[in-house]
């Protein structure tokens, strides 16, 4: 395995616990010889394992959250003899069932009540769906579960049936990209950038709760983004770091952002 204190120079300290993780998979994935299959990773954690990954000489990767572009996906870390194929990676995806002329389904609610089955995110991937279509993936092993525990989502009556990963709804998201530059990574500064906001407005979403890196609430305006983070703003909108390209003479950061934004501020 290589040095850990090189390792963990290149990322964040509070990702060093991902890191140790992935460093075990690719101690069972050499020791073992064969394939080892993850949970759903974000975009940063898959950006993270496939650094791991790439370093090792016997090891290779790839990942699928059901549909090309998908944000959360499974990663199959294997040696290099196996050949890859999409049932590998143990995906089904279930379409939720409901009255759809007299009630009206939103995916916070889904993600709500995913969430309060009592499971960590990384077990379900992707919620994907319009105005009255809603899909979303989950891990094999866990459809029973998932099946047995959904019948409701808020107050609206649901059930839960299988479909393939070729029928899974393609997204019409309106995703932008923009290049800009920031005094610095800081979470507060990217999005007073990003979105036009003053510090002081962004202090009170983020101290509101109302700030998520990768699909995690963060409350520290001083946060240190990185690449292929993931913000959202509840109520605005999300943006993904893609890059970040290097200083401005005036010793400003240069990045490039991809932004979606639900309605005008």
């Amino acid at each position: 395995m290589i040095d850990d204190t090189r390792i963990t120079q290149h990322f964040r300290s509070d990702e060093i616990g991902f890191i140790e993780q992935v460093q075990g998979w690719i101690r069972q994935a050499n020791d073992e010889y064969r394939p080892i299959l993850t949970h759903f990773l974000n975009p940063r954690e898959r950006l993270i394992a496939e650094t791991l990954v790439n370093r090792e000489d016997d090891l290779k990767h790839a990942s699928n959250g059901g549909y090309l572009h998908a944000e959360m996906q499974r990663m199959l870390i294997y040696p290099a003899y196996h050949e890859v194929e999409v049932a590998d990676f143990e995906l089904q995806a279930l379409q939720i069932v409901y009255p759809v002329k007299f009630a009206e389904i939103k995916h916070h609610q889904i993600l709500g009540t995913l969430a309060n089955q009592g499971i960590e995110r990384n077990i379900f991937g992707d919620i994907v769906g319009n105005d009255e279509t809603w899909q979303f993936i989950v891990e094999q092993k866990m459809v029973e579960f998932f099946d047995l525990q959904i019948d409701r989502i808020g107050k609206i009556k649901v059930h839960l049936t299988p479909i393939t990963l070729a029928e899974i709804i393609q997204p019409q998201d309106d995703w932008e990209t923009m290049t800009t530059t920031v005094a610095s990574l800081r979470l507060d500064t990217v999005i007073s950038t990003c979105f036009n906001f003053s510090r002081n407005r962004i202090k009170e979403h983020i101290e509101a709760g109302n700030v998520r890196v990768n699909w995690r609430e963060m409350n520290k305006p001083d946060y240190e983004l990185a690449i292929n983070d993931v913000v959202s703003v509840r109520g605005f909108g999300r943006l993904q770091v893609t890059e970040v390209n290097g200083l401005t003479k005036k010793e400003k950061i240069k990045i490039t952002v991809a932004m979606i934004q639900n309605k005008k501020k």
